[in-house]
């Protein structure tokens, strides 16, 4: 026995082997990480031409729409609906709906933003739908909606003692007052948008012009846009949103989603679908495609511009992102099924449901960016074996970057900063797909944005050093800071190793890491 086992140990193993990282690369890298670094770097790349394919065809439409000048919601004569409403008055019955949590520094613009809107008194309710738990802050509130009722705003301010369903929960329980059975349409602002004061001349014509017509969507229009470059990249993202995803899903009539504000409802829409749901954390996307597969028909309406809030902080974008991210996939695991039994849409449509809306844009768009830009493309420089064509690894995500940019012009100097922002954003985006995905921990985590109103320019420079250290502490996100120790490490061995200047990305992309992940983007909002 002994004989045999001294028999089959031919391999020469060096001295220090049992000790050395080289040698234990060296012994998997050929079996192991070369083979799934290849399949990697295959399923990625397919992944970026979908993704390119997806982005190169919204663009056309987006063209043909602008030279043909065929917007869809221009197709609506609302002048003739508007003037036929002032000659009957036949106003319909509209309901304001403005859901908030602990709202401190932006309860006054929204409620007074609502109230002020233009339309007549006795067919208009304003529904304050606070879930705050801050005794002191409800009378705040409450005592500003007193404040609106003296002078003639019909304001209901409604509380629950409880959190139930989150935003959904407390939309639904509004809609479920005794009042609320006359009204027809529903528009709801989050707690930091103000409509213009003609926002429902401009929005509910089409509605009554169309009773195949569930929902108007208008755009965001961001008030703090230039607080920090944080807000300026977010812009730039958002823009594309709505600038060519919202209005190419809604010029093709395949599909757009609800964002959750700055939209005018027709109440009867809502029921037949089913009404609100909490069983995601994107209430509003849910809602929208269960009243598309209902066959509701929506319209956004690209000129119609509300004014927000963008999270200025990281930490708060942070959570946003995750609700956005992790809530779609898991939307689209529970109704994928339901979608493709679906037999009142087109097939068309619900193709597009699955494949655009969802699979490219929700999950491959977030998957692509961070396994294959932050991950395969890096590891390429440490394992020459991962050949990639300058096609897919240049070439289509500067094309995409491009398409994205052109919304913004006023930033397009910001171009090479937005490319590392969302790099870095991705991680936490696909972590949070894969989380929707599979149910895991976090899946129904709802955390409100914070907003900031005027507390960012009453700064208080009287801040003790112990609070600096303790907020700094606070700061520090160890996945950046990991992610970028390994740019930095492929950036190094390419510089030292390399043929070409690669390592000039990988030093700017380490860089973003580290800034993120010492909490060094954003404001600082002073205690």
């Amino acid at each position: 026995m002994r004989s045999l086992f001294i028999k089959q140990s031919t391999v020469t193993v060096p001295e220090y082997a049992s000790s050395s990282l080289h040698y234990a690369w060296k012994s998997i890298r050929s079996p192991v990480v070369i083979p799934i670094l290849k399949l990697a770097a295959i399923l990625c790349s397919v992944m970026s031409i979908m993704l390119f394919i997806e982005r190169v065809g919204m663009a056309a439409v987006i063209l043909m729409v602008k030279l043909l000048r065929r917007k869809r919601y221009t197709k609506y004569k609302l002048d003739a609906i508007q003037q036929d409403l002032q000659r009957n008055k036949s106003y319909p019955m509209v309901l304001i709906q403005i859901p908030m949590y602990n709202e401190k520094e932006v309860y006054k613009l929204s409620i007074g933003a609502a109230c002020g809107l233009s339309w007549p008194s006795d067919r208009l309710i304003v529904q304050v739908l606070d879930d705050s738990t801050n005794e002191v802050l409800r009378e705040l509130v409450e005592s500003e909606c007193l404040k609106w009722i003296e002078k003639g705003v019909n304001v209901k301010y409604e509380t629950r003692r409880n959190r139930n369903g989150y935003k959904a929960g407390a939309l639904k329980e509004g809609l479920e007052k005794q009042y609320v059975k006359d009204c027809e349409f529903v528009a709801i602002f989050d707690a930091d948008f103000q409509p213009e004061e003609d926002y429902l001349w401009r929005t509910i014509p089409f509605l009554i012009g169309n009773p195949k017509l569930g929902l108007v969507q208008a755009r965001w229009k961001f008030v703090n846009a230039d607080e920090c470059l944080m807000t300026r990249l977010q812009e730039m993202s958002l823009d594309y949103h709505f600038s060519v995803e919202q209005e190419v899903g809604s010029s093709t009539y395949s599909f757009f989603g609800f964002n959750g504000t700055a939209g005018v409802w027709r109440i009867r829409a809502i029921n037949d679908a089913g009404g609100w749901k909490d069983r995601t954390t994107v209430e509003d996307m849910d809602l929208a495609v269960r009243a598309s597969l209902k066959g509701w028909e929506f319209v956004f309406v690209g000129d119609v511009a509300v004014k927000n809030e963008l999270p200025s902080t990281f930490k708060a974008y942070r959570f946003q992102q995750h609700r956005w991210s992790c809530g779609p996939a898991n939307l689209f695991k529970k109704m994928t099924k339901e979608i493709i039994l679906c037999d009142r849409v087109s097939l068309f449509k619900r193709f597009h449901l699955i494949y655009a809306f969802f699979f490219v844009r929700k999950i491959i768009a977030h998957w692509v960016t961070f396994f294959f830009y932050c991950i395969v493309i890096p590891v390429s420089v440490i394992v020459p074996e991962i050949t990639l064509k300058k096609e897919i690894a240049l070439y289509i995500p500067a094309t995409i970057t491009i398409l994205n940019a052109v919304c913004t012009p006023r930033s397009l100097h910001l171009l090479v900063f937005w490319i590392l922002f969302e790099n870095v954003m991705s991680l936490h985006r696909t972590k949070a797909a894969i989380i929707g995905l599979l149910e895991a921990n976090r899946v129904n985590e709802w955390v409100v944005t914070e907003k900031l109103g005027n507390t960012v320019k009453q700064k208080n420079n009287a801040r003790s050093s112990r609070t600096l250290q303790f907020r700094f502490a606070e700061r520090i996100h160890l996945l950046e800071i990991i992610m970028g120790m390994f740019m930095l490490h492929c950036a190094i061995y390419n510089l030292l190793f390399g043929n070409d200047h690669f390592f000039i990305y990988l030093v700017l992309q380490a860089g973003a890491f580290f800034t993120m992940g010492f909490g060094q983007v954003g404001t600082l909002v002073p205690n």
